[in-house]
């Protein structure tokens, strides 16, 4: 059998000289070493907030893309549109304007093309997309662009005298100006408000 060291009347458990390489912090290092970890929490508790915060930023700018997506995305698509606008307009221009002065067969064209003119204006109108009132107002370099000056001294200089290409916005914003011609050799206009 192995030899027991209890065996003969030792003591069970022997003591233990102290260890001098312990480390046991005195107090004034403690407090230091408290004041670190405070700090270190403050620090961290900073990064947490600015963390959520950015979250919150990128979660927003998100949620503002996807609104402006919604309202503008169909802006390309919308200025194509506008061009079949534009020639179903000129081709009701083009029209005699007597409808019951032509025969028949060409009168159920005419109203046709009335039908389809009126459809496409309410389809762009459900969609954000409205046109410009022009005739009549005065000049704004916001919604009109000048094609041309006319001497009228019977309509107040700066007037539009008449709309060459209708303008159009979307969802408020513009997306064709107006061509128009602007009257001069009146008397001065009122200044342009904002309105379109």
């Amino acid at each position: 059998m192995a030899s027991d060291p209890t065996a003969g009347g030792a003591p069970a458990e022997m003591p233990v000289e102290p260890d001098d390489n312990l480390e046991i912090p005195a107090k004034p290092e403690a407090a230091g070493e408290l004041q670190q970890l405070q700090a270190e929490k403050t620090e961290l508790q900073d990064k947490l907030l600015r963390a959520l915060a950015e979250a919150q930023n990128v979660r927003r700018r998100g949620q503002q893309d996807v609104e402006r997506e919604r309202k503008f995305g169909i802006e390309r698509f919308a200025k194509d549109m506008l061009s079949v606008a534009d020639n179903l307009g000129r081709a009701l221009s083009a029209l005699p304007g007597d409808a019951d002065a032509v025969d028949p067969a060409l009168k159920n064209v005419i109203v046709g093309v009335q039908a389809t003119e009126r459809e496409l204006q309410s389809v762009l109108e459900r969609h954000g997309v409205t046109r410009i009132e022009a005739l009549g107002k005065p000049f704004n370099a916001e919604f009109h662009q000048a094609m041309m000056e006319v001497e009228d001294p019977s309509v107040p200089a700066g007037t539009v005298v008449q709309e060459l290409i209708p303008g159009y916005l979307i969802a408020g914003r513009l997306l064709r100006a107006a061509m128009v011609a602007v009257s001069k050799g009146g008397p001065a206009a009122r200044p342009a408000s904002n309105e379109n």
